[in-house]
């Protein structure tokens, strides 16, 4: 199975997952969002979409929608909090031995985060890439755990939330239920687009 594939066609995998794993499609559940949000090498792992179509395929009866989420949520925060030590290990020792890296951008995101590290991890969370680059960059720049341990909580039940009642709510909806893999589409392309205004902003700037 193709990743990218699984990711722009969420709803045909999950549902041979279901019928393949029963209960242990809990488990896939959690390890995706876990490592979409825990290891910056997988920022392509599908996570918005997942969260929807999961919430849609509760309110057919096929899964539960609060063990979802309590799985969604538990995988997102302890992800999260996964790359923020990855971020907090590693972040200045690749700074030291790569110059691509400047001990300037070090500067800046300790700077950045002690001012705006609250804001940027719970929103971070509403854009694909960012939520899995915003924790690590956090660690990095050695943002106060029990303030990132907060943040990170609140960002993650909000972003669980929001998703997963969407799908469950809209999801059997004739129009959406009908159209789920289009809906997927629109629902990634709706998530870049706060990431694609910020870059546009640091642009013109």
């Amino acid at each position: 199975m193709d990743i990218v594939d699984f990711a722009l066609h969420v709803d045909k995998y999950l549902n041979k997952i279901i019928q393949s794993y029963g209960i242990g499609v809990y488990f896939f559940l959690f390890m995706i969002v876990f490592l979409e949000t825990g290891l910056v090498l997988t920022p392509f792992f599908p996570g918005d979409s997942l969260l929807f179509i999961s919430g849609t395929f509760a309110a057919n009866g096929m899964l539960n929608i609060f063990v979802l989420f309590a799985v969604f949520s538990a995988a997102a925060i302890l992800g999260d909090s996964l790359n923020y030590w990855i971020g907090a290990y590693c972040g200045e020792k690749v700074f030291a031995k790569n110059r691509l890296f400047k001990k300037e951008y070090l500067e800046k995101a300790k700077t950045f985060y002690e001012k705006h590290g609250g804001k940027a991890i719970v929103l971070a969370r509403f854009a694909p890439i960012l939520r899995t680059f915003a924790p690590f960059v956090a660690g990095i720049g050695k943002m106060n755990y029990r303030k990132f341990i907060a943040y990170n909580i609140t960002g993650g039940l909000l972003w669980v939330s929001l998703f997963l009642c969407g799908g469950y709510f809209f999801g059997g909806i004739p129009v959406i239920k009908e159209n789920l893999m289009l809906v997927t589409y629109v629902i990634i392309a709706v998530s870049l687009i706060p990431a694609a205004i910020e870059l546009y902003r640091h642009r013109k700037k």
